[in-house]
């Protein structure tokens, strides 16, 4: 369990990345009914720490307080051209080798690859470091499509907005998706977001009610048990096959039928772990994914254990949770 969180300060801080890691894991949450993460800001410098934004910063911990995380959160970091202290680099290391979970945002990715635990890993940062890291840092596997990047304990996302689709990632790792889904609500923010979806696209997340792609995602969202096709997404957004196409993954990343896999795959995921009575084969049926093969099937292509395991592994996540 990774339940321990500590997020990293610094002077100069990248006040967004660090505020999306607060939110996520220190806001209080009882509404979820589930013992939520613990958490410790942790300064890797002597303060205050003046942050983006003109601010100042009194952070209550030091590096002593990663030694007891489960998971670290790197928010950023002030200078990709910048080694991080030693310090930092041999508390990553010590964390690392027990087993946490090593999280970064945007340029946070810079401080694990100083420290050489991105080596022959794959990894993520935001696209306008790429070049950077590439060059600096030759032996990391840097993928340019993606949102954020697991490998192993090592997790990496690109910038800003990309760091919550990832802390929700984690989220949904440690709690399930029905939690996770309750938390994204919560932040008005769409529930999942694959990290696999290219960084550089139009407008990833239609919200309006006036955008016929954003009506078109609604409606297959509520009517996802429904035989859908390309046609017939098309022809609720009013417009041509082509064109609907390419509008759907120029705002969203991605196409409109793997969209649609995906929203099932995550509603059945959402119904094992709230609905323990519910058959594999009601479940299939009632996610629009057909039949129970066509449900391990899919689950295996998004990287998931088979249903039964995935509902017997998050009961058994709920039976440990204090």
């Amino acid at each position: 369990m990774f339940r321990h969180v500590a997020i990293l300060a610094y002077d100069r801080l990248c006040t967004f990345e660090f505020g999306c890691a607060v939110e996520l894991f220190a806001l209080e949450r009882p509404e979820l009914d589930v013992a939520w993460y613990s958490h410790a800001v942790c300064a890797i410098e002597p303060g205050p720490l003046r942050a983006a934004g003109g601010l100042a910063l009194q952070v209550p911990h030091g590096l002593d307080a990663l030694d007891d995380a489960d998971t670290i959160v790197i928010p950023g970091w002030r200078d990709a051209d910048e080694p991080p202290p030693a310090q930092l680099i041999a508390a990553l290391h010590r964390a690392h080798a027990r087993g946490a979970r090593l999280c970064s945002i945007c340029s946070g990715a810079f401080v694990l690859a100083h420290a050489g635990l991105l080596d022959g890993r794959r990894a993520t940062t935001h696209w306008r470091y790429f070049d950077k890291l590439s060059m600096n840092f030759p032996a990391i596997a840097i993928e340019q499509d993606a949102l954020y990047v697991e490998d192993g304990n090592i997790v990496t996302s690109a910038g800003s907005a990309a760091g919550l689709d990832m802390l929700l990632h984690l989220v949904r790792s440690d709690f399930g998706a029905d939690i996770a889904n309750k938390v994204a609500q919560r932040l008005v923010i769409p529930a999942h977001r694959d990290g696999d979806q290219a960084q550089l696209v139009a407008r990833p997340l239609p919200q309006s009610n006036t955008d016929p792609i954003a009506r078109t995602m609604d409606w297959a969202r509520e009517n996802l048990r429904a035989a859908h096709t390309l046609a017939s997404m098309a022809g609720q957004a009013k417009m041509g096959v082509r064109t609907f196409q390419r509008r759907f993954k120029d705002r969203t990343g991605a196409s409109p039928l793997d969209w649609l896999v995906r929203e099932r795959v995550m509603l059945a995921a959402q119904l094992l772990e709230t609905r323990p009575g519910l058959g594999i084969d009601a479940i299939a049926d009632l996610s629009g994914l057909g039949s129970p093969e066509s449900l391990r099937r899919h689950f295996r292509s998004h990287g998931l254990p088979s249903p039964a395991r995935y509902r017997k592994d998050r009961q058994r996540i709920q039976q440990t949770t204090p």
